[in-house]
């Protein structure tokens, strides 16, 4: 009798969970798929369906804004930026552009943006400089970088931390002028020592393409080596110079106006008006100096139209899948409503049936 009273005992104890009459609520991720569900588990709630499609609305209206706003900025610089073109091509033109000129201390301009969220321009700058530093690098070479932006400082500081020598950022919390890049140009020249300044950017071509370009700017001592030795840096070769100076002496002069032309994109900042006309005349009267500031304001420029063409682009990528998940989601919601309709119906009618019987 004892042995029977623990066999019922036991009996109870296993058997009270199926008989519960408390509903079994199994938990399903909205992330697992609809085929891996195991076998008797219902389909995922309404309301997790319901707060996703929420979020990825969201979401689409913040990417809607943000191609908005690239657009918008977009429009500004790249006026600008082809304007400015004339400026420093032609200079480019008759100095040439030597980038495989061999040189113990070369200096990388690597010019990005702060801001992420603009596909792959900035990697691209990054893997572009990695590969002129592979390529200078010797025995007898020194390399060093100058970066300006962000996102270039965050991926170059891992594995080239001391070889950056300057390296600036926030270009961008304010319109890009003339004024801020020629500061900016003055204090690579005064404080970085180089044969050679390869200055890396993204070249704006369309809304959905940019170029990676590197544009070289030879020091004095470089040029005059080159034109004694015969060399041909570009089309000074086919005019007739005259006065006293000699072809070394010119090529002094204009080296450093090359590397502001290089690096920005427009000067219509300071071209705009009569009085923008003076101020720029009596604050780069060098013709040294100008063209120094000239290349790299036109990289600067260059750089952040294809930022923001960029942006756009990966914007409207990231709206098109937000609406793409966005219908996936209303087709899981619809089949989920549907589904627990039907089990609500089948219950009833289950029931009713019972009850009659």
């Amino acid at each position: 009798m004892a042995m029977a009273a623990a066999l019922r005992r036991e009996g109870r104890r296993f058997a009270s969970p199926l008989i519960s009459h408390q509903p079994i609520t199994p938990f399903r991720s909205a992330l697992i798929p609809e085929e891996h569900v195991p076998l008797g588990v219902r389909s995922i709630s309404t309301q997790v369906v319901r707060n996703r499609m929420k979020s990825v609305k969201n979401i689409q209206k913040i990417t809607k804004a943000m191609k908005m706003v690239a657009a918008s900025k977009l429009r500004l610089i790249q006026t600008r930026a082809e304007n400015s073109r004339g400026l420093w091509q032609p200079f480019t033109a008759l100095l040439g552009d030597t980038p495989s000129v061999d040189v113990k201390k070369n200096v990388i301009v690597t010019i990005s943006s702060d801001k992420g969220l603009c596909g792959g321009i900035n990697s691209t700058a990054v893997k572009v400089s990695r590969a002129i530093n592979r390529l200078t690098s010797g025995p007898d070479k020194e390399t060093k970088f100058v970066i300006l932006g962000e996102k270039a400082k965050v991926q170059l500081i891992r594995d080239s931390k001391k070889s950056i020598t300057i390296c600036l950022t926030e270009l961008q919390k304010n319109p890009l002028n003339y004024t801020q890049v020629s500061v900016l140009a003055d204090d690579i020249l005064k404080n970085v020592e180089y044969d050679a300044l390869r200055i890396v950017y993204n070249k704006f071509q369309s809304v959905v393409a940019f170029l990676p370009t590197m544009a070289t700017v030879l020091s004095p001592e470089v040029v005059e080596r080159e034109a004694e030795s015969g060399g041909k840096l570009g089309d000074l070769d086919s005019y007739e110079i005259e006065g006293g100076e000699t072809k070394g002496e010119i090529l002094q002069n204009l080296a450093e106006f090359q590397f502001s032309c290089v690096s920005v994109a427009t000067t219509l900042y300071f071209l705009s008006s009569i009085w923008d006309r003076v101020q720029f005349s009596k604050h780069v009267s060098p013709i040294q100096v100008q063209f120094s500031k000239y290349v790299l304001f036109n990289a600067v420029m260059e750089n952040a139209c294809s930022e923001q063409g960029a942006r756009m682009s990966a914007m409207d990528s990231s709206s098109r899948n937000a609406g793409d998940m966005l219908d996936r989601l209303t087709l899981t919601y619809n089949r989920t409503r549907q589904a627990s309709i039907t089990t609500e119906l089948t219950e009833i009618i289950s029931g009713a049936a019972a009850l009659e019987g």
